[in-house]
């Protein structure tokens, strides 16, 4: 009889990494000095990974409203929002979140995850979800859970887009799923191009605005109000772990189909409740976004300076003002050898491998925050021009 648990073993090259000194994750902070940066084995370094956009995670504001919920309500819920663990506090997050958004209505989730798994519930095993190369786990997770059939187009192509929707099932239901700004590149969606197409053969669709919202816009609401299309946007969902500096997440849109979520939505139903002082947090956070502007100021004209300097060290970055950028390196061995090469400079980035990106397009990725000083930007990109030196992956090398 085979064992359920023989397919749970690690492959040989996790063993080889860490007998390197170069296997990059789970690496624990012991403090944050600063919004920017973070105490690991006793060192301060320049955290260059987090997506703590607007550095609000240790904004005073912030922490003293999660202090204070928690001194008064309590550390947890006590139970799902459907039964007993309703406050108060979330229903006002959740109109703030939908004045904020102009949107009918909003539900607040314990997390970005569960928020994007909720979509789970409006889709069944008649219908087509179509989504970009890009998008993250949980939305092919939700599409998992409600059982619809999943076609992915290549990453912004709207042709390849046009002919999945062309060749759909007759009479199907079809949801098209983007990221509004990708984790891992910081790029934008087409939404005009993908708004057009969903007009031309009735598809729905839903924006996953987890690292655009507070980012993008000029009121911060996202990649739908960069493009000027919000209401091409028929569910847009967004977390609260990064723009907002703290844990949660929400789905946005009408009242009815917020309304279904809330009884139906398997992550809205039998998990806990958002904490209080989370919930209180991003209440806060959501404050600052809307009336400190400058930070997102701030954050892009950061972006534009460390993704140019990376350009200009000779790394196939391009220039732009967008937080996220990704540095490819291409092998995963490679990049972990650069990852710990940045780490011994005094810097903290983010090494992605496969599942997180395609085979063989392993990348470092950057991100910088509001919270980044020029002294900040400055040891970045000194310690990825020594560490490409000697990796030999810039002209310089």
């Amino acid at each position: 009889m085979a064992d359920v648990f023989a397919k749970c073993r690690l492959p040989a090259t996790y063993q080889f990494v860490k007998d390197l000194g170069v296997y990059p994750y789970y690496r624990a902070i012991e403090e944050r000095p600063g919004g920017a940066e973070v105490v690991i084995d006793g060192r301060v370094l320049v955290q260059a990974g987090s997506n703590d956009y607007l550095g609000l995670s240790g904004d005073e504001r912030v922490t003293e409203a999660a202090a204070g919920a928690t001194r008064r309500l309590g550390a947890g819920g006590g139970g799902s929002r459907l039964g007993n663990g309703s406050l108060a506090l979330h229903e006002e997050l959740e109109a703030r979140l939908a004045a904020f958004l102009g949107r009918a209505a909003v539900m607040v989730t314990s997390a970005g995850y569960l928020a994007n798994l909720a979509l789970g519930a409006l889709v069944g095993p008649e219908d087509t979800v179509i989504g970009d190369r890009l998008i993250h786990a949980c939305l092919i997770d939700a599409v998992r859970l409600g059982g619809a059939r999943l076609r992915r187009y290549r990453h912004h192509d709207m042709e390849h887009l046009e002919r999945l929707l062309d060749a759909g099932e007759p009479g199907a239901g079809r949801l098209i799923v983007t990221e509004g700004m990708f984790s891992t590149s910081g790029s934008v969606c087409d939404l005009p191009g993908i708004a057009r197409l969903a007009r031309l053969h009735g598809a729905r669709v839903v924006l996953d605005s987890a690292h655009d919202v507070g980012v993008l816009g000029a009121a911060g609401r996202g990649a739908a109000e960069h493009h000027g299309v919000e209401d091409a946007v028929d569910v847009q969902t967004l977390t609260f772990s990064k723009a907002l500096g703290t844990v949660g997440g929400a789905v946005a849109g009408p009242e009815e189909i917020i309304a279904y979520l809330r009884h139906y939505a398997r992550s809205m139903v039998f998990t806990a409740a958002l904490s209080p002082g989370c919930a209180a947090a991003a209440l806060a956070a959501l404050g600052i976004v809307a009336a400190e502007p400058e930070r997102r100021d701030r954050l892009r004209v950061a972006a534009l300076r460390l993704s140019g300097d990376l350009a200009a060290t000779g790394y196939a970055v391009v220039p732009a003002d967008r937080p996220v950028m990704a540095v490819p390196v291409g092998d995963d061995l490679l990049c972990f050898r650069l990852w710990r090469e940045l780490f011994d400079e005094g810097v903290f980035a983010t090494a992605m491998v496969p599942p997180g990106v395609p085979p063989g397009q392993a990348l470092v990725r950057v991100s910088v925050t509001a919270a980044h000083t020029e002294a900040h930007l400055d040891r970045i990109a000194s310690a990825f021009a020594a560490a490409g030196r000697r990796l030999g992956l810039t002209r310089e090398g």
